[in-house]
């Protein structure tokens, strides 16, 4: 397991040995895993948001666009 990003907004995490990615959007306490082509996927795109500068509007951006995966909610414990 590694965290690839925290700020207010997102929360990602790596776990390579199942090849996936874990992403939890804080402001809606709701998130997925994602394996395969789907995780590379959000990896450039998060990549991209991030290179681009204005964080909060670029990781709206990419996050909505993958909204409708981000069904399981979020329980801290």
């Amino acid at each position: 397991m590694r965290v690839m990003f925290d700020n207010p907004i997102l929360y990602v995490v790596a776990y390579p040995s199942v090849d996936g990615i874990e992403v939890i959007d804080k402001r809606c306490a709701r998130g997925t895993m994602l394996y395969g082509g789907t995780a590379e996927r959000f990896k450039r795109e998060l990549a991209d948001a991030l290179k681009r500068g204005d964080e909060a509007d670029d990781l709206d951006d990419c996050l909505d666009q993958f909204d409708a995966l981000l069904t399981q909610p979020a329980i801290y414990q």
